[in-house]
């Protein structure tokens, strides 16, 4: 548990560190290239990432599990087949769909409202190839627990992308030439991280064999995963098709319903998943852990981490809410220098809250070994974001998506967090924190929201939002100390008799 938990430290920090770089990316193509370019690039992405699924999702999972279990034979030569066998697979299914998506080009283009999204995805199609080659290498060296090669390699990927970015991009291109500017700056970053990931793949005494008739267990073995993640990959490029066409309908012009889809999903949307980085690490140490306590039948513990984990999510999700609703108009402002991008964050802030509590339920879920479920789960909620997009667009505009996808998330989140209950027999406790941190979100609300008003007489915007920002984060944190919401006292306790217990350690060596 202790090599687990030092792992799970280890992802989470290159993990902050690799989304904090992405996000600065973000932020610099909103106001390198504009919303109506970063519409454009979203949409065609959106349909490549599918494409990426098909490639790398379920075959990169079996390859890790299946390297894990020659390490356990030690059957270094079947380790060294397997990977030169995948590599194989994994190249001839890119090449095919690369075929198939520039034999039936026409067909295609037809999905989309734009014409130029088609050109984008011709632009991303080689990173498919470089994608399956990495992301073969990049599941052997998980097989053997090398994640100090894994989160590096994703921060050499972010690293590199964002260089050819800076290079490659100015304000001075068209929206057109712009998106293609940052496809390709993408392709770039996959070819340089395929070359790095198998370089490091040798450097760590990795080994290539001679491949062997173990494609048929490959592709079986991975197809169901595959095909799961698909289903659920597909429901933002769906989105990304369907929102435009409705705007257009709406009365926008084409151009405007790319320029608005683009402040949605390039600008507004990665600030709600801000939250997640911090409580991901958390749903990683679950599973073991959760999985460890199923098997010597520990329901008082199990209980007792749901409760404590569901309750830390909704701190940390209630904690930024509050400010967002508060702020987010000046924050979409200081950020991409858009307003269309504050006001979607200040109506979609509440989101995080069963957002953060869907992705922790998965997690449990997943480590009760209810997948499936969980993933049905995840579909019977998102059935209606595609309903407020279909049917309310007309009269919400863009926040039709935003709506969706709330409610859509707190279906979810029941559906989850009944089946623990059911599964497990426990009872999960949260409606009186839940209903107290929304009443300590108010006057959290109204203060920021008064005090940034108040500071935006005479100070910029960068210390209106620290000053303000700041003082809404320190009065909700302690009116949870004072409600006894947040037991700080007992974290203090525990880390003092950790720190003791080290000292013992160390005394008796």
């Amino acid at each position: 548990m202790k090599s687990i938990f030092k792992s799970v430290a280890l992802i989470s920090v290159f993990s902050v560190l690799t989304r904090l770089l992405g996000f600065l990316l973000r932020i610099f193509l909103a106001r390198t290239i504009g919303a109506e370019a970063l519409g454009i690039y979203q949409v065609a992405l959106s349909v490549f990432m599918v494409l990426l699924t098909i490639v790398s999702s379920g075959l990169t999972l079996i390859i890790s599990r299946m390297t894990a279990s020659y390490r356990v034979s030690q059957d270094k030569k079947a380790s060294a087949s397997l990977v030169t066998s995948a590599m194989l697979v994994g190249l001839a299914v890119s090449v095919i769909l690369c075929l198939i998506i520039l034999l039936f080009r026409n067909l295609f283009s037809n999905l989309f409202t734009d014409e130029n999204n088609m050109n984008i995805l011709i632009i991303l199609l080689p990173s498919l190839i470089f994608s399956s080659i990495y992301s073969v290498f990049r599941g052997a060296m998980w097989g053997h627990d090398n994640y100090f090669a894994l989160c590096i390699t994703e921060l050499f990927e972010m690293v590199v992308k964002i260089a050819f970015s800076v290079l490659l991009l100015n304000a001075s291109m068209a929206a057109l030439q712009s998106a293609m500017t940052v496809a390709w700056s993408f392709t770039l970053s996959c070819v340089f991280s395929a070359i790095f990931v198998v370089l490091l793949f040798f450097f760590y005494g990795g080994k290539m064999g001679k491949p062997t008739k173990i494609y048929k267990t490959l592709i079986s073995r991975s197809a169901p995963i595959t095909g799961v993640r698909i289903v659920g990959s597909l429901v933002q490029p769906l989105i990304a098709l369907i929102l435009p066409a409705r705007l257009i309908l709406a009365g926008y012009t084409a151009s405007q319903a790319m320029s608005i889809y683009g402040i949605a999903l390039g600008m507004t949307f990665p600030l709600l998943f801000l939250p997640t980085t911090l409580t991901g690490s958390l749903s990683t140490a679950l599973v073991p852990d959760i999985s460890m306590a199923m098997a010597q039948n520990d329901k008082s513990h199990i209980q007792n981490r749901v409760t404590a984990s569901i309750n830390f999510t909704l701190f940390i999700s209630f904690l930024v809410v509050p400010i967002f609703m508060a702020i987010g108009d000046k924050i979409g402002v200081f950020l991409y220098d858009e307003v269309l991008s504050g006001t979607l964050l200040q109506f979609s802030s509440w989101i995080m809250i069963p957002m953060g509590v869907t992705n922790i339920t998965s997690a449990i879920l997943n480590s009760i070994g209810l997948e499936v479920k969980s993933f049905i789960n995840y579909i019977i909620g998102g059935v209606f974001t595609f309903f407020s997009i279909m049917c309310l667009t007309n009269y919400m505009g863009v926040l039709s998506l935003p709506f969706g996808m709330g409610v859509s998330t707190t279906i979810t989140m029941i559906l989850n967090i009944l089946m623990i209950k059911r599964k497990l027999g426990i009872k999960i406790k949260i409606l009186k924190e839940f209903t107290l941190f929304t009443l300590l979100s108010l006057p959290t609300l109204a203060i920021t929201s008064f005090v940034s008003n108040l500071l935006a007489n005479f100070l910029p915007l960068i210390f209106n939002l620290i000053l303000s920002g700041g003082l809404g984060i320190l009065i909700f944190v302690l009116l949870c100390i004072t409600f006894n919401i947040v037991n700080i006292h007992s974290y203090i306790i525990k880390f003092k008799e950790k720190v003791k217990i080290k000292g013992l350690k160390r005394a008796k060596k």
